[in-house]
């Protein structure tokens, strides 16, 4: 098993933060088939995600994103695509660059 963390700051607020994340769960449901469900808090929403192979959740509030994800045996082997990917979509969702190693 092998897990991937990913998280990144923002300045959105809850509303705006929780329309990226309706968006990433949508780019997750079409493209890697996850299935998706949204669990709205006061505070902080947390979106779980799972399908065979691959389980985790998003935390979002008014100022991050949090990514935690765990890949099955399989997967593993294709951890850093897989997280490239992640990391690129919510880059991409939250208008921010890669961050550079």
């Amino acid at each position: 098993m092998s897990d991937i963390h990913i998280r990144r700051d923002h300045g959105l607020g809850l509303d705006e933060a929780r329309k990226v994340a309706h968006a990433w769960a949508e780019k997750a449901q079409q493209k890697f088939d996850m299935e998706c469900h949204y669990q709205a808090g006061e505070a902080q929403d947390k979106l779980l995600f799972h399908r065979s192979g691959v389980k985790g959740w998003l935390e979002v509030d008014g100022e991050r994103f949090e990514l935690h994800a765990t890949l099955g045996f399989l997967f593993s082997a294709f951890k850093q695509p897989i997280e490239a990917e992640i990391t690129a979509q919510l880059d991409k969702l939250l208008g921010t660059a890669a961050p550079r190693a």
